[in-house]
């Protein structure tokens, strides 16, 4: 087993200043809809969180990469004790979720959680504990561009087990007043991916399931099959915009474009 000093060592050397301002950026998109996006991530883990109102109380979908901390950056956030819910296992949805008192998984991304997921904010390194070949595009040797702050050490990093108090099956219901979402297990990226249908609007908070760009289906835990016939469900869905677990939102047009491509074997149009 190599030691932390070893690990540490073992690093490429990237400069990298603190960051001045702030680590989260907040971008109201609908009422009581707020997308939440981390500006220093690179592309490969820079991932959407979703800030919904109830009037009970309020839902976040996905925590982030967890570098920097929620509580500290965005109070507000925590002001109504809300339910995070994770759409899958992986760092960049997952990483801050250790920050709230209850969390929400499918039960196949549960049993991940329970483990400990396999982290690093260095892109050869990330790779390598995931199982995968070297990306399409060049990844950066460290995957943030600056520090939440001047102590922090990105060799650190690390995502530890955590606790799902509220397992979830399809067809679960979230009401949380004047907002209730449907579990879709929505499988293919990772046996644990769900999206969550909000009926009375529409909306589709779809993770990884979907989103405007090349859909992931090779990773280790992946299986094309389930994928197609997920996407063949989504596609009979009553959606009027998705928000998705990487970039901005689209409308259900290009929701259909993004499933044939994929069911057809095409990349999709850009």
């Amino acid at each position: 087993m190599t030691s932390t000093r070893d690990a540490r060592s073992a690093q490429p050397a990237v400069e990298v200043r603190p960051n001045t301002g702030p680590w989260y950026q907040l971008h109201e998109v609908d009422d009581g809809v707020v997308r939440i996006t981390e500006p220093h991530v690179a592309k490969l883990v820079k991932a959407n969180l979703w800030w919904l109102r109830g009037t009970d109380r309020d839902i976040v979908v996905d925590a982030g990469l967890g570098v920097a901390a929620l509580r500290r950056e965005i109070p507000l956030l925590f002001e109504r004790d809300p339910l995070v819910i994770l759409t899958h296992a992986h760092l960049d949805h997952a990483g801050g979720a250790q920050e709230f008192r209850e969390r929400a998984a499918h039960e196949a991304a549960a049993e991940v959680l329970a483990k400990g997921m396999p982290a690093s904010l260095y892109g050869a390194e990330l790779h390598a504990k995931l199982g995968i070949e070297a990306a399409r595009e060049a990844v950066p040797d460290l995957l943030i561009d600056a520090l939440p702050h001047a102590a922090y050490d990105p060799r650190t990093y690390q995502l530890g087990p955590m606790t799902v108090t509220h397992p979830l099956r399809d067809g679960d219901t979230i009401d949380v007043g004047g907002r209730t979402l449907t579990v879709r297990h929505l499988p293919g990226h990772t046996p644990g991916c769900i999206a969550l249908h909000e009926q009375r609007t529409g909306a589709l908070y779809s993770g990884d399931v979907v989103y405007n760009g090349h859909l992931i289906d090779d990773l280790p835990e992946s299986d094309p099959s389930d994928y197609r016939r997920s996407l063949q469900h989504l596609a009979d869905l009553d959606v009027s915009v998705v928000h998705p677990g990487h970039g901005r939102s689209f409308g259900p047009r290009r929701l259909r474009e993004l499933t044939q491509c994929y069911l057809l074997g095409s990349e999709a149009i850009r």
